[in-house]
């Protein structure tokens, strides 16, 4: 790509890969309505959202104007037992992706929101709330197979995604998980959000981890909401319920540095909307409208 491009996700019309009660829109309306409010592309969302035949999701995806940019999907990697199942499910959705796109990429995550612990301490977790070293080897050779299976199988690049109520959500987690892995075979997702209420700066982040980011998801973070998930002591879930990650302007993150940032550096990579609405929260087709009309404002 010769400049960066924004994408919009199936989350920000509640297809999560949470599984939580409510029904999102049709796969149909929902990359309809990425497309009319101007996005150029779209991740894959929960595999059976959109069309998992080649052909056919090619169809839904071009027809409309849009690029497959990219998939995620969620292993417990701190589970030794699910790495085999996980690099099946990687190896599944990495062949779709290269069927249909070159240059998508797999969005590696931790199975979040399911150890009750860091689902319920997210945004305010402890160091002795980490990982030891022996479950850090487990965990990161896990990812590392998974993405190293992954492009030698396909050619798809794999980047991991820290994220609240997973094991790698504070800075010190991403520095741990980064250095314990490759980075000619591994990347970073940066979600701008997340690694806020994980405790981190995005811009910081950014500066520090560049050659590693091959992915971008543009979220903020309401610092008021925040707060008092923190003093309430709310799990994830409420926090998001509650709000705490806002529309893009209205939180925290410093967006128009971190667009410049990315175009000094000559980034080429897309950059992903991801609002994260619960099933039935919200009008999603005006909120990524000003969503987008917002990064149209800092020229991206």
């Amino acid at each position: 790509m010769e400049r960066i491009q924004v994408a919009n996700a199936p989350c920000s019309w509640g297809s999560l890969e949470f599984d939580l009660d409510g029904s999102s829109p049709e796969p149909a309306r929902v990359l309809d309505e990425i497309a009319q409010t101007g996005y150029a592309g779209t991740e894959l969302g929960d595999w059976g959202f959109l069309p998992t035949a080649p052909v056919e999701l090619r169809h839904a995806v071009e027809d409309r104007g849009l690029v497959l940019v990219a998939a995620f999907v969620p292993v417990a990697l701190a589970d030794a037992a699910t790495h085999g199942p996980g690099r099946d499910v990687a190896l599944k959705t990495a062949r779709l992706l290269a069927a249909v796109h070159d240059g998508a990429v797999l969005v590696l995550a931790d199975d979040n929101g399911h150890d009750p612990i860091r689902t319920r301490d997210a945004g305010r977790i402890r160091p002795d709330q980490g990982l030891t070293n022996d479950q850090w080897s487990t965990f990161t050779q896990g990812a590392q197979g998974i993405a190293k299976a992954v492009w030698e199988a396909t050619g798809v690049r794999t980047v991991f995604h820290p994220h609240c109520a997973g094991f790698v959500e504070t800075p010190d987690e991403i520095e741990a998980f980064l250095s314990r892995t490759d980075p000619e075979t591994m990347g970073l997702c940066l979600d701008t959000g997340h690694v806020t209420y994980g405790g981190g700066d995005a811009l910081e982040l950014l500066e520090k981890y560049l050659d590693r980011i091959w992915h971008v998801h543009f979220k903020d973070c309401d610092l008021e909401v925040a707060s008092r998930c923190r003093s309430h002591g709310w799990d994830y879930f409420k926090a998001v319920s509650e709000g705490l990650f806002c529309e893009l302007g209205h939180g925290v993150v410093n967006f128009p540095e971190i667009i410049e940032r990315l175009k000094d550096r000559s980034y080429r990579g897309w950059v992903v909307v991801e609002q994260d609405v619960l099933p039935g929260m919200g009008t999603p087709r005006e909120s990524a409208r000003r969503n987008r009309s917002y990064l149209a404002r800092l020229h991206l």
